[in-house]
């Protein structure tokens, strides 16, 4: 096996290491996948630079939005040889009597790249092989697509169209998505997609102007009103486009006290509100207000790797775009793009590609 190479976090608020490594040969029930690109989630700074703790202990490659072509397989797995995959982000075992019921995002012996084992900053990665997302290439060509740029499907996509699923979006729902970056984007538009109309909440105006082109039927900056402002907009907006009142799908994507306070401000009577960003820090709220609005509160941890495809094929049908909102940059470069990630400083999610 040829020799490989990953960047490995040591320490909280230290640059990664570049490290030489030799993959090893992949189990029964494993395959080896040689990177074509990972991408930079908000969890990975959380990790690197706020002190989250990984499952496994430091040193740890990072990165678990990752595709590529499986270059090795174990016995139980050989017709996945020469496949390009999409790596889901959670791993569930699949035998377990939790994933036997469809509960593969709560399965305690599930494995996230760059958490529970090695991840995607690197040329090679071994995981297992249940779960894997197949990626027809010649269709992704004529999407105007490269495997790399599908990465951020393993979360970035497909975390936002889980919430989706579990808050059962139908056509004439009225979506209210709060914070529109890296997740909260792709929410517009996979609510937009089920056929919901989308108001996007957030302080970047110029984040807001794009959604407005990608589904966003309504674009609101929250600092420009309280609360109660916030909600009446949405109340005559509603009222406007002959939606609902009540019922409202809240997708909190922003991963702030701020907008997870925003999103709650904004429960009515039988709302479901998804929490989909994360935050260590804390806040504060009436949990009453559920009872009173006989609302739901659900969060949301990845997405079962069966939902993977239909998630895909959004995406290279056109009806979710990817394009705008990412870029690639040379794997040898992730100690400044993270820097620059950790200052606010990048309008598109950053993808690590080996060898670029």
């Amino acid at each position: 096996m040829k020799t490989g190479k990953r960047w490995l976090m040591t320490a909280v608020n230290t640059a990664f290491t570049p490290e030489s490594f030799t993959p090893g040969e992949p189990e029964d029930d494993e395959v080896l996948v040689e990177i074509a690109g990972c991408g930079v989630c908000h969890t990975d700074l959380g990790y690197l630079y706020d002190g989250v703790r990984t499952n496994l202990p430091l040193p740890l490659t990072l990165g678990h939005e990752i595709s590529g072509h499986v270059i090795a397989t174990g016995d139980n797995c050989r017709d996945w040889d020469r496949a390009a995959v999409v790596i889901p982000a959670v791993i569930p075992c699949g035998v377990c009597d939790l994933c036997q019921r469809g509960l593969g995002t709560i399965c305690r012996a599930q494995k996230m790249p760059g958490n529970d084992i090695e991840g995607g900053f690197a040329t090679h990665i071994t995981v297992p092989a249940h779960g894997l997302c197949k990626v027809d290439e010649q269709r992704l060509d004529k999407s105007g697509l490269g495997l790399a740029d599908v990465s951020v499907l393993a979360d970035a996509v497909t975390t936002p169209y889980q919430a989706a699923i579990l808050a059962d979006i139908k056509p004439g729902d009225f979506a209210v998505v709060v914070g529109i970056g890296g997740v909260g984007g792709y929410a517009v538009q996979i609510a937009h997609a089920m056929g919901a109309t989308v108001a996007a909440i957030d302080v970047d105006d110029g984040k807001l102007e794009q959604m407005s082109k990608y589904g966003a039927a309504l674009t609101i900056n929250p600092l420009t009103t309280d609360s109660r402002g916030l909600k009446k907009t949405l109340r005559d907006f509603a009222v406007e486009q002959g939606l609902r009142v009540s019922e409202w799908k809240l997708f909190e994507c922003s991963g702030t006290t701020a907008g997870q306070d925003t999103a709650y401000s904004l429960l009515t009577f039988g709302a479901h509100m998804a929490v989909v960003g994360f935050t260590m820090d804390k806040t504060e709220v009436r949990l009453s207000n559920l009872m009173a609005f006989s609302a739901r509160l659900q969060g949301n941890w990845g997405c079962l790797p069966e939902h993977y495809p239909a998630a895909l094929d959004l995406v290279m049908s056109g009806k979710v775009q990817m394009k705008p909102f990412v870029k690639q940059y040379p794997l040898d470069e992730i100690n400044a793009v993270f820097e620059a990630a950790h200052r606010h400083e990048l309008t598109e999610r950053a993808i690590m590609v080996p060898g670029s």
